[in-house]
This record gives structure tokens, sequence and C-alpha cells, in this order.
């Protein structure tokens, strides 16, 4: 078991970024198609984050020409390149699943003054 731990340990990414719940974020994600690479942006609001170490994800949502769309990022995947915080939100829940069914306006979050 010991040696599953420091595997893990290994794979880690050293700077985490440093954004939560609610928070407004663009994912640069590593795109492969065939022999090519990519890079390819995923803005949306953080609705969820689960896990720690080695299988910690987090949920992207966006609203995409009228339909919702979620993805889930591994932390420490080698395909996520960076994650840049647009905007932070204030919120008073760890998981934003109340969002999905909420459509304009009303599935705004509003934003933390920092």
């Amino acid at each position: 078991m010991d040696a599953l731990k420091t595997i893990a340990a290994d794979s880690l990414k050293s700077e985490l970024p440093q954004f939560g719940i609610g928070d407004t974020v663009r994912v640069s994600v590593n795109i492969r198609e065939g022999d090519k690479e990519r890079i390819q942006m995923f803005e949306g609001t953080v609705i969820a984050k689960r896990g720690s170490g080695v299988s910690a994800t987090f949920t992207v949502r966006r609203v995409s020409y009228g339909v919702g769309v979620e993805r889930v990022f591994p932390v420490h995947s080698p395909n996520v390149k960076d994650v840049k915080v647009v905007r932070y939100g204030k919120v008073r829940r760890s998981k934003l699943y109340y969002l999905r069914d909420r459509v304009g306006k009303a599935a705004k979050v509003k934003e933390q003054i920092r």
C-alpha cells in the first residue's frame, strides 16, 4: 500500500490552482486528434470539487448554444495544462447542482469582491 502512495505522490502537480466553488474558470485542456495536439479552452462555473490526492476532480458547467455542458476535469491530469480564475463567485454551498434547473439570469452566481 505504501508503494501505491509513493507512486501517487510523484504524479501530483506541485502548483495547484487556487479556485473554489462558484468561481468562473478558464481551463486549458490538451486535445489529441490523430498525431496532432492542440490546446482547447473551456470556460464555465465550478459547480463541484471532489476527492483528494491523485483522484481529485472538479466539475465545470457552461451553457453553450442554449444547452448546458458539464465537464469533469482531474486536477492532477497532464492534459489539464492551466486553470485561470476569471471571476470569483460568492456561494454558501459546496455543490451547485441546483444551477442545472435554472435558466438565464437565475443561473448566475453573485461575484465576490476581493
